[in-house]
């Protein structure tokens, strides 16, 4: 089914909103304790509780303004319930800590898997979005695979030596910065080997 369009705002706000409402809350609940059904739970783990409902419920609607969830999406939703769910449940929060280091283990163990068989996965899953020739598809699936390596070691080296505040403020900003800048140190690559810039040679 072809993805429908939606109002990019509303788009950016489904997508967007959960991470943004966890950090929010985060900060406002981080110093107090709650006692439920006679058990002690911090700040951080109530917010947790709070954000998997709310993320499957933004993920739900945009999966029915848009007819489609990306395979990432999909997994993503899949490790917050799994994750978040052990972190409430043993009230831990090392758990959901831990789950950007799997999803970024998993996407780049996959890629890795791809590119030892001479193939580019990450071309199959974004071929519309940015048109590159295969040799570019091949490069760049290259420099993802490291880059999802190296964000899954660096989530794991902030959570297990920093403060908890410290590693929300990656999550929420840290990680989202840092896969703007990687895309856009790769200009050269897309002007060198994208095919836009073929087929209009070719007219």
């Amino acid at each position: 089914m072809d993805e429908r369009k939606v109002n990019p705002t509303v788009k950016a706000v489904l997508e967007f909103g959960p991470i943004l409402g966890f950090f929010i809350a985060y900060l406002w609940l981080k110093d107090r304790v709650f006692t439920i059904a006679g058990t002690e739970y911090d700040g951080f783990i109530v917010v947790t509780a709070g954000f998997i409902p709310i993320f499957l419920l933004c993920m739900g609607l945009l999966w029915r303004l848009t007819g489609h969830l990306s395979k990432m999406q999909v997994v993503t939703a899949v490790l917050i319930v799994v994750f978040g769910g052990l972190s409430v449940w043993f009230n831990d929060p090392k758990f959901f800590k831990m789950k950007p280091t799997i999803i970024y283990i998993l996407f780049g163990g996959a890629l890795g898997i791809g590119l030892l068989q001479g193939r580019s996965y990450l071309q199959y899953v974004m071929d519309g979005v940015m048109p590159l020739t295969d040799e570019g598809w091949m490069i760049l699936t290259r420099r993802i695979t490291l880059f999802f390596l190296a964000l899954a070691v660096l989530n794991e080296l902030i959570w297990r030596t920093m403060s908890e505040e410290t590693w929300v403020y990656f999550k929420t900003f840290g990680l989202t910065a840092a896969i703007f800048l990687f895309f856009m140190f790769q200009g050269k690559l897309f002007n060198e080997h994208g095919t836009d810039k073929e087929e209009d040679g070719a007219g």
